[in-house]
């Protein structure tokens, strides 16, 4: 492919380029936890910087401690997780597909997740979001899975076909998603805010069932950086590096389903994140995944994190949901990219 965002990574040009980095993704940390420290205190009920690191020192029991421990902690602590998994889940599938306009969303992922969760409340009257955990990931990983299978040529995974089995599919569960929602009131009633993706409600105890695939997906996305620098060459180059292609593919499908079905089942289905971090990451880390992917690590967070922020202050005291703020971002920046992969 020709696209620049995924071009080859130039050869390591000694310690001043180590250095550069390093500071760069020190310098994401300190913007994390700067915006970490916004969430905690931004909200419907304003709360000084003062008094959220008097609640996390002392937890003196006042009600604005209560609002800071209590809801906004697990709140940034779930924003934290889910977009750290949907950054390196976008990094592995673009490097997987070799695709800059890839991302979770292209593997069937947000479909597939919706698809099981309206279903499972249509026939089995589910009415809480802790309910939707398992239903949730069964169907995103399920629906990636059948993706990835029609992909598959000859042993190995069209690129090609993966993109467009993504996009029919993702468009036949969504249309049996509505049918479904337009069915029944109460599907709607129900769905309609896990729907939209949202942090507010959860507690961390959510995470406890996803912990395990979230840390093998993440260990995957690492231990196979270096190979997707290989395959960013073309199959024929990386296979004569001595790059199991198929595997490193497989291996790569494999972290995406569940870095992304985790995060899709904490906190429903969301845009924009898996997209536009490993971009970000790229313009300022370069395209070498032994830092494309710990980069994601940091610029997913503070992507989620900044427009949950966003969407708590923009109506000020009404909130919007995470989802939605995502989503409008994300347009325009897919437009963008879209013309800019055409040019």
């Amino acid at each position: 492919m020709t696209e620049t965002d995924l071009a080859p990574p130039r050869p390591a040009t000694g310690r001043p380029a180590t250095t550069r980095r390093t500071a760069l993704l020190v310098a994401g940390v300190a913007a994390l936890v700067l915006c970490a420290a916004l969430s905690l205190a931004a909200g419907s009920r304003p709360v000084p910087l003062a008094t959220v690191w008097h609640a996390l020192t002392d937890g003196d029991g006042s009600r604005d401690g209560l609002v800071v421990t209590g809801l906004r902690v697990p709140r940034t602590v779930i924003g934290i997780v889910v977009g750290a998994a949907l950054g390196v889940a976008g990094a592995v599938s673009q490097g997987v597909t070799r695709n800059p306009l890839a991302s979770p969303t292209t593997l069937g992922i947000n479909a597939g997740a919706s698809f099981a969760v309206v279903t499972a409340i249509y026939a089995l009257r589910l009415t809480h979001p802790a309910q939707y955990l398992w239903f949730a990931f069964a169907g995103a990983a399920l629906a990636t899975l059948a993706v990835l299978a029609l992909a598959r040529r000859a042993g190995d995974l069209d690129p090609v076909r993966l993109a467009l089995g993504g996009t029919v599919l993702a468009a036949v569960l969504a249309s049996w998603t509505s049918a479904v929602m337009l069915a029944s009131h109460r599907t709607l009633d129900e769905a309609r805010f896990w729907l939209a993706g949202s942090l507010a409600g959860r507690q961390t105890d959510i995470l406890l069932p996803v912990a395990a695939p979230l840390a093998v997906g993440f260990a995957l996305a690492l231990a196979i950086a270096p190979a997707l620098n290989a395959l960013a060459l073309g199959d024929e180059t990386a296979q004569a590096l001595g790059v199991p292609v198929a595997r490193i593919r497989a291996a790569g499908g494999l972290a995406v389903v569940l870095l992304a079905a985790s995060s899709v089942a904490v906190a429903g289905p969301l845009s924009f994140v898996g997209l536009a971090a490993p971009h970000l990451v790229r313009r300022t880390l370069g395209a070498d995944h032994r830092w494309l992917i710990p980069g994601c690590l940091v610029a997913g967070p503070l992507l989620l994190l900044a427009s949950d922020v966003l969407g708590r202050v923009v109506l000020h005291p009404t909130e919007l949901e995470v989802g939605i703020v995502t989503a409008f971002l994300g347009a325009p920046m897919l437009a963008l990219l879209a013309r800019k992969a055409a040019r």
